[in-house]
């Protein structure tokens, strides 16, 4: 039989590109199309020779494809989708595809939640693979322990980051639902994506919907803080157990340390000492991902000294608290900033490593729930932890409507109420100019956004480095 050839239309996003390394690694000759490649996944498709075609066109499914995969962030009207449906190319979702060639034939472990699920599914698959269980993984990020957001091996584990958002132009339920999972990390339910969930209700639906998916046999891991959780898992048919900072949680994570360089803790299990943690990565959120991934494994048979030592060599995934560089002691950092309260646990992350530095946020309203105006007041708060916070215009604002649409101007004088410096500034480039010739020894800059931002991670550091040998001369 010829080997078959698969289209992707929209390739770039992160799931895509995994979706397009698990097909080749399967035999399939994989090509794909998007509006814009940009790094981390143009470089990360390149290094896999999976060719990207840009901009969309007829002519990118010529020779025609034996079958196509959409991508979720494609509509009607984009000339790819439209040659399909007239030619009649046979199609299907990414999380179809996903579950009839990968997820069917293996134990799929479902990591679910507003956030932390990128992070809490590569620590979960980094302590698989430790634990000599060959997990196959996809992962919303690019893994730094794995170098990649993917793998396809032998191990009958399938760890896979449970997407709330929608499936394709077809089908406009959550991706997850298609996962049919054995078990279930819970981190969060909050609202977030405006653009699909009408409310707080339609999201806690959807995850209603995940929890009921999981089997007698299997396990849900939820945590413990919030009634949105409380509420998602109250008529689960699988054992719950909870994990958090409460002292009655089945998992409890207590005597955090924040150090500048590590971070640890311990971990009760049902009020009992069970294990000491240590990891390099700052924060409350990523101790309380940590411990979830930590209570999973465990219910899989693998030991505290195991996963102690996955976690202790656990790196991070790439865009999140990323230090993207470090010059005459001023610290870049980017993080993949989707909410309000991701800024601000990332913020709170940044003060306990960094506690006496001067702190930036440089904020891109660019995720389709922070372009809109729902969560104002929380950004306000979440960005006035900073000591200077700088703002552009939201991105692609003729793609929200007017009434629903983010008013940066409102989030920089609300910033200023609580009596900190804020400013909008045009672009990326008048960032740069502007903040580059401002920042000290000793600063910390949160670059958060959830794209490009115009090149800024590496403009900023390289106008630096400008500004620095100007001085030298």
């Amino acid at each position: 039989m010829d080997q078959q050839h698969v289209h992707i239309i929209g390739i770039c996003g992160t799931a895509m590109a995994s979706l397009a390394g698990l097909l080749k690694q399967r035999g399939f000759k994989v090509t794909g199309s998007d509006a814009a490649a940009y790094p981390p996944m143009s470089d990360f498709l390149a290094g896999m020779a999976i060719p990207v075609a840009q901009p969309y066109s007829e002519a990118n499914l010529k020779p025609r494809p034996d079958w196509v995969v959409v991508g979720n962030a494609i509509s009607r009207g984009n000339i790819e989708l439209e040659h399909v449906l007239d030619e009649r190319i046979p199609f299907r979702s990414m999380p179809d595809t996903l579950y009839d060639f990968f997820l069917r034939t293996r134990e799929p472990i479902v990591v679910a939640g507003t956030h932390g699920k990128t992070t809490t599914t590569s620590m979960l698959a980094w302590i698989f693979q430790q634990a000599g269980k060959d997990p196959s993984f996809l992962i919303g990020g690019i893994a730094e322990n794995f170098g990649s957001s993917f793998a396809l091996r032998q191990g009958k584990h399938f760890i896979i980051e449970g997407d709330e958002y929608d499936t394709a132009f077809f089908d406009k339920g959550p991706k997850f639902l298609h996962y049919f999972p054995q078990v279930v990390i819970l981190t969060s339910v909050e609202f977030d994506h405006a653009d699909i969930y009408k409310d707080l209700d339609a999201v806690k639906t959807a995850f209603k919907r995940l929890v009921n998916l999981a089997p007698r046999k299997g396990k849900i891991i939820a945590y413990d803080a919030g009634d949105n959780v409380d509420e998602c898992v109250s008529n689960a048919f699988s054992p719950v157990e909870r994990y958090g900072l409460k002292p009655d949680s089945f998992w409890q994570a207590t005597d955090l340390h924040f150090e500048r360089e590590r971070t640890s803790w311990s971990v009760l299990r049902e009020g009992k000492p069970w294990a000491e943690f240590e990891f390099a990565l700052a924060g409350e959120y990523n101790v309380l991902n940590a411990t979830a991934a930590a209570a999973m494994a465990s219910h899989y048979g693998i030991e505290p000294p195991v996963i102690a030592e996955a976690l202790q060599s656990f790196k991070s995934v790439k865009r999140r608290l990323e230090i993207k560089a470090e010059i005459d002691g001023i610290t870049i950092i980017d993080d993949f900033a989707h909410h309000p309260t991701a800024i601000a646990a990332t913020l709170t992350a940044l003060r306990t490593r960094y506690p006496s530095a001067r702190l930036w946020a440089i904020f891109e309203p660019r995720s389709n729930t922070l372009r809109r105006k729902v969560l104002q007041k929380d950004l306000i708060a979440g960005l006035s932890l900073a000591d200077q916070v700088v703002i552009t215009p939201i991105f692609k604002p003729e793609a929200v409507p007017e009434n629903e649409r983010l008013t940066t101007a409102s989030v920089v004088n609300g910033i200023k109420r609580s009596g900190k410096p804020a400013r909008e500034l045009p672009d990326a480039d008048s960032i740069v100019e502007a903040v580059a010739p401002e920042l000290q020894s000793g600063d910390v800059v949160a670059i958060l956004s959830n794209g490009g931002f115009g090149g800024i991670y590496e403009k900023l550091p390289r106008k630096l480095e400008e500004l620095r040998k100007m001085q030298r001369v």
